[in-house]
């Protein structure tokens, strides 16, 4: 298992709307870029696009706390997708033989380690960011 350590600190801030604030910022600028779906580029998956609209989605659904502890480490994955090249962990999704789930590792410049999932249809071929989480 090879993990990226990247330039980017987790985001600062005690209160839920501090944290909020500015990782929507960043979703909010990379949205911008863009007038469909907003997406960055992987380097390991030869530039194809890595939509980030299913992420938000799976951030609202969790509680309170775990949406700003994941939200911490929102500029880490951006970076993380963007910039490495180390191969994931793949599998099936065991609920839906369609989708293959593959998982990055990540270290924060301020040496928290955390994860990176990306889902993949196997029939489109399309990316989606579906979660960032902190090792427990």
């Amino acid at each position: 298992m090879q993990i990226y350590k990247t330039k980017t600190k987790q985001l600062p801030g005690t209160s839920y709307k501090e944290i909020k604030k500015k990782a929507f910022g960043l979703y909010l600028e990379i949205k911008k870029r863009s007038k469909r779906k907003p997406y960055v580029r992987s380097v390991y998956f030869k530039k194809e696009k890595i939509f980030l609209d299913f992420f938000w989605a799976h951030i609202f659904s969790k509680n309170y706390w775990d949406q700003m502890r994941r939200m911490k480490f929102f500029a880490c994955a951006l970076e993380l997708i963007q910039k490495s090249h180390f191969k994931p962990t793949t599998k099936n999704n065991p609920n839906k033989p369609q989708e293959v789930l593959h998982r990055f590792h990540g270290i924060s410049a301020d040496n928290e380690l955390f994860f990176v999932q990306i889902k993949e249809n196997k029939r489109t071929g399309k990316k989606y960011l579906i979660s960032v989480f902190p090792e427990e």
